[in-house]
């Protein structure tokens, strides 16, 4: 071998070195958040009963959590105008850490409804910022990763939510599990921050503007709108359904969120192939159908069994959900994605307040089945979308 040819070789090895240390630097970004997001979501029975919530009461914590989103905004920007999004990444990351010790040392409702409204905004930022680092390593690498690194995210959200079965064999107590996960989270974040990127340019700094969208992009935020109810009401709510409906036990309840994040994790690995394959709107349709069935079926058997097959299928049929909408928001122009994208984020606040409203009138089985209800309104949309 030649001195020049070692010296290619060299460098070659060195930069894929470079590349799978950014990659696995952002994908502990999307994996600390989501197993953040599944700690505390397997939690909620445990944290009701200790705090003696009603089923609405704690569809307004998931409510202000949501509103934290929400108003996210304004401080997004400004984190990313001045520390950029590996500093944004990293600022929101450790304070989530810490969020997840105070939420679990709460000691009453509306204690509980602030620190969730903080949670909000720091999960937001956290979110934002990963997701512009998540481009940031594509553009750096010229590798596409960001539907792998959302496939990441669901994977955290199912370690979470198996993290908390494992822990309640040994203890009850939420304050000392959430101790517990939020070191795990912090690990994620700082110990691979080093392969973090800095941005290309500079992020400017300001609000997010909303527009209401016309035609095409109107149906398009209609499905976004829907899809996070659909999306975020069965993690929310899927605990609670196991525990209080299915029968489940405290153990068996977290595995209601691993059963449906581990089926979106394997189908978002693969959902860019399906999608090229069938095309977005055959993909959508049978999925939201899939997802509204499965999810009718599981709750007209009842029990714990039926209950996490139906969530799995659940989470097969809605996963391209997001991708396939938020790509066709993009093709409709920046201010109809901007609107798309904030639509989407309504449908997640209104969600809990739908299904705990419905809940507190009826029962939680009723209120999941506006969740089914939904998934088959999003079959219908799917029809009328122009995908391409």
């Amino acid at each position: 071998m030649t001195g020049s040819s070692a010296f290619e070789s060299d460098a070659a090895r060195a930069g894929a070195v470079s590349i799978r240390r950014s990659q696995v630097a952002v994908a502990s970004l999307f994996g600390a958040l989501g197993f953040s997001y599944g700690t505390w979501t397997s939690r909620l029975p445990a944290i009701k009963g200790n705090l003696g919530l009603s089923t609405s009461q704690v569809s307004v914590v998931l409510l202000f959590a949501a509103l934290g989103a929400i108003f996210s905004f304004p401080v997004t920007a400004a984190a990313l105008h001045r520390l950029g999004s590996r500093g944004a990444s990293l600022l929101a990351g450790g304070l989530l850490g810490a969020g997840l010790v105070v939420f679990g040392l709460a000691p009453n409702w509306i204690l509980a409804c602030a620190i969730m409204c903080v949670y909000g905004v720091l999960a937001s930022t956290m979110d934002v910022a990963m997701n512009a680092q998540g481009v940031e390593v594509e553009r750096a690498t010229a590798r596409p990763v960001m539907s792998r690194l959302h496939a990441v995210f669901s994977l955290g959200t199912m370690a979470g939510a198996f993290f908390a079965s494992c822990i309640t064999t040994v203890t009850t107590s939420v304050p000392l599990h959430f101790a517990v996960a939020a070191l795990i989270v912090l690990a994620a974040v700082f110990l691979p921050r080093g392969g973090l990127v800095a941005d290309a340019r500079p992020l400017e700094g300001g609000t997010r503007s909303f527009a209401l969208p016309r035609g095409a992009a109107l149906l398009i935020g209609a499905m976004a709108f829907l899809g996070m109810i659909v999306e975020g009401s069965m993690v929310d709510w899927s605990t609670l359904y196991l525990k209080e409906r299915a029968g489940a036990s405290q153990q068996l309840a977290p595995l209601g969120i691993a059963s449906l994040q581990g089926a979106m994790l394997v189908t978002r690995w693969f959902g860019d192939r399906a999608r090229v394959r069938w095309g977005a709107r055959k993909l959508l349709f049978a999925g939201s159908l899939m997802a509204g069935a499965s999810l009718a079926v599981a709750l007209l058997v009842g029990g714990v069994v039926p209950a996490l097959v139906g969530f799995a299928l659940f989470g097969i049929g809605v996963a391209t959900v997001s991708p396939c909408v938020y790509a066709a928001g993009a093709r409709e122009g920046g201010v109809a994605l901007a609107a798309v994208m904030t639509l989407g984020a309504l449908g997640f606040l209104v969600g809990p307040l739908v299904i705990g409203a419905v809940s507190q009138a009826t029962n939680l089985s009723w209120g999941m089945a506006v969740v089914a209800g939904a998934a088959f309104v999003l079959a219908g949309l799917s029809r009328r979308v122009r995908w391409d």
